[in-house]
């Protein structure tokens, strides 16, 4: 296999740099728990991955407490990878695994064919779940302390220990509580559901448990799962509760999309789009001059030009205001909507840096074999919802 020049840029890779254990001086959080400044820092890079972090404190407990953290992510293979799945979680990964954590991320295959995903076909399914990898791979995930297991696998292996655990959590809630956690499939409660979507969140509240997870990273569609899980521990008079770190939800490229969208090809960028399809894309994307709010062009920036390169370009002429690099969103946003930064120079600065991000992908799966298969593959299967 090719080496892949995937080297994430030294700002990102500098702010993620492990952190030294050597530390002694003492800090105190809210509740006085006397906790050191490489707790402290630790707690800092993890707690930024998080919209919302369900307990804080618990969080910085557990980092006290112990080196080496189980996280857990998950992710159904359904298709072509948008840039959230992919950048983002290259971004979130390295930063959980350089605060000391180690990351179990489940490929959940058996979720994908419960939930129908591309038609149910178990065997394409696994082929998605092997590009998924290539792709992080090829953006410069770092795999050091960072497992990946199929679901189908690990509970064939632990049958005895899963299924009990889903049968206790199916005992104990009843099914309108269990309703309201099909959102995590990209359901809704009036849906018409198959028993197997019923299913469903009881097994991956059950995953939690399975994986021994400390802390749940996973989006906040899938909060209200996570928040069962935590119930699930008042129910068997557990005291330790999974933490939920909850990343934010990248919207669509266009007006009014709350989600990318795999079947709306303009609504995301996807992790192997070529330059001139990246630039198409984010020229039609919505973003309307001095709004701020619901404005995708700048959510991009906030999200993954800023944490990867630690800074954002634009590149005008002098009479516009010349060439301006932002160290921070705040700046952006004030100067967007002001009106000083036109959207077009918004837009050019953002195409610019994406494909900075996407070109050791799109080389990857151009020179290297079996990820060009794979990708040949994954474009022949027809997505389903």
């Amino acid at each position: 296999m090719a080496e892949q020049s995937s080297e994430i840029p030294e700002t990102l890779s500098s702010k993620m740099e492990a952190v030294s254990i050597a530390s002694t001086q003492a800090s105190s959080s809210s509740a006085g728990l006397q906790i050191s400044e490489d707790v402290e820092k630790r707690y800092q890079i993890v707690r930024s991955i998080g919209e919302e972090c369900i307990q804080e404190e618990e969080l910085k407990n557990l980092l006290a407490k112990k080196a080496a953290p189980i996280c857990y992510d998950g992710f159904e293979p359904s298709g072509r990878m948008h840039i959230a799945q992919g950048v983002m979680k290259v971004i979130n990964v390295n930063k959980l695994t350089s605060a000391g954590c180690r990351v179990k991320i489940w490929i959940a295959d058996w979720f994908a064919q419960l939930n129908n995903k591309m038609g149910g076909d178990l065997k394409k399914i696994k082929v998605v779940g092997e590009y998924f990898q290539e792709i992080w791979k090829a953006a410069g995930m770092n795999n050091d302390k960072v497992e990946f297991l199929w679901s189908s696998d690990e509970i064939n292996a632990r049958a005895d220990k899963y299924w009990p655990l889903v049968m206790d959590i199916a005992r104990k809630n009843k099914l309108p509580r269990i309703l309201r956690c099909v959102q995590i499939m990209g359901r809704s409660e009036t849906d018409e559901l198959s028993a197997a979507q019923i299913l469903y969140p009881c097994m991956q509240c059950a995953d939690i448990f399975f994986l021994e997870a400390d802390i749940c990273q996973l989006g906040m569609d899938q909060r209200k799962v996570n928040v069962l899980a935590r119930e699930y521990c008042d129910d068997i008079k557990r005291k330790n509760k999974p933490i939920i770190l909850s990343h934010h939800m990248l919207p669509g490229l266009q007006q009014g999309q709350e989600k990318m969208s795999k079947s709306d090809p303009l609504s995301a960028i996807f992790m192997e789009d070529e330059e001139a399809e990246v630039n198409v894309k984010i020229k039609k994307a919505y973003c309307p001059p001095k709004i701020v709010q619901g404005n995708p062009c700048l959510e991009y920036i906030r999200y993954i030009v800023l944490p990867w390169f630690d800074e954002f370009t634009v590149e005008r002429n002098e009479e516009y205001g010349g060439n301006k690099t932002f160290k921070n969103f705040e700046e952006i946003a004030a100067e967007y909507e002001s009106g000083e930064l036109h959207p077009g120079d918004l837009k050019k600065g953002l195409m610019n840096a994406l494909n900075k991000i996407l070109q050791p992908v799109r080389d990857h799966f151009k020179t290297d074999e079996r990820a060009k298969n794979l990708l040949r593959q994954i474009k022949a299967y027809k997505v389903t919802k």
